[in-house]
């Protein structure tokens, strides 16, 4: 009998187009495969459209509030629907950078120095000395983020703005200059490394997620610095419980003399892209997987009580 896949994809954060994008690239590759393949842009009538579907494994390409926070997942384990990557509590451990840090650095994984703090209080002073980053703490995609910088002062519009969307609490990290790396989990591997390099932007933001980024494996580092990045990785992994996929992004101050010095982790991803532009589909690709033996592999691992 055929497994019949939805594909949750589109919902209401601030990164439904993304999702979207994710959500139709995933479709066009599982149309390769022996499944048929269901569509799903998310609503608030979800529940109910997914009980009328009754499909086999819910394939969640949601991205942001509501599709890696826990809601969906919590729909899904109320319907009994298996589903792909992580469960209830770690989307939403995960999906809170300022919780997620601390399981993090707990587990003895690098973060950096940082505060969580209410934005009223962060747009009358700095919390940090400059330079240093302010991120919301529950969107992905470097959805909101913003840099203060030595000689700025403290970012009053922004925050004091009754509009802004990211709630009333934030987090406050300190800059961390040098070079990007991602890395990639796939169940209990460790992928490869990749370096992002964003055309001279200081932050790895939304722009130069989807738009400005260049991919460069393998990266120019050390051996061991490798080795660490997907041992951190995997460590990140375990520590939130993750199940499934997972992508972490580090920050390397390559002035340290040491080469493990100067190493952060900046979060993990539960629901990593899956668009043109995303790391993923390079990360599998350079383990040696198809796009098509990568989609089959998450859909036969999907579950509930993850």
């Amino acid at each position: 009998m055929t497994k019949h896949v939805v594909v949750l994809m589109g919902g209401r954060s601030v990164e439904r187009e993304i999702s979207l994008k994710s959500g139709a690239f995933c479709c066009a590759v599982l149309r390769n495969l022996p499944y048929t393949v269901t569509p799903l842009d998310v609503g608030h009538d979800v529940a109910e459209r997914l009980a009328a579907l009754k499909p086999d494994v819910a394939l969640n390409m949601l991205h942001g509030r509501y599709g890696e926070d826990g809601s969906i997942q919590g729909i899904l384990e109320f319907l009994q629907i298996p589903y792909t990557h992580s469960g209830v509590l770690t989307s939403a451990l995960a999906m809170h950078k300022g919780y997620a840090r601390i399981v993090l650095n707990a587990a003895g994984i690098p973060v950096a120095p940082g505060h969580m703090v209410s934005r009223h209080e962060a747009r009358l002073r700095h919390i940090l000395p400059p330079p240093y980053v302010i991120k919301p703490l529950n969107e992905g995609s470097s959805i909101g983020i913003f840099s203060v910088h030595p000689g700025d002062n403290p970012p009053y519009e922004q925050l004091g703005d009754d509009a802004w969307p990211y709630g009333d609490h934030i987090l406050v990290e300190a800059y961390i200059p040098g070079r990007e790396f991602t890395c990639g989990v796939m169940g209990d591997r460790a992928l490869d490394v990749i370096e992002i390099k964003t055309s001279g932007r200081a932050l790895y933001d939304f722009q130069a997620k989807y738009k400005e980024n260049l991919h460069i494996f393998p990266p120019e580092i050390k051996p061991d610095l490798y080795k660490h990045i997907q041992e951190l990785t995997l460590r990140a992994h375990q520590a939130l419980g993750c199940r499934g996929v997972t992508r972490s992004d580090f920050r390397w101050d390559d002035s340290q003399k040491e080469s493990l010095k100067g190493l952060v982790c900046l979060e993990l991803n539960t629901q990593p892209g899956m668009t043109e532009q995303s790391l993923v589909p390079d990360l599998v690709g350079y383990a040696g997987y198809s796009l098509e033996e990568f989609l089959q592999w998450i859909i036969e691992d999907a579950s509930c009580n993850r």
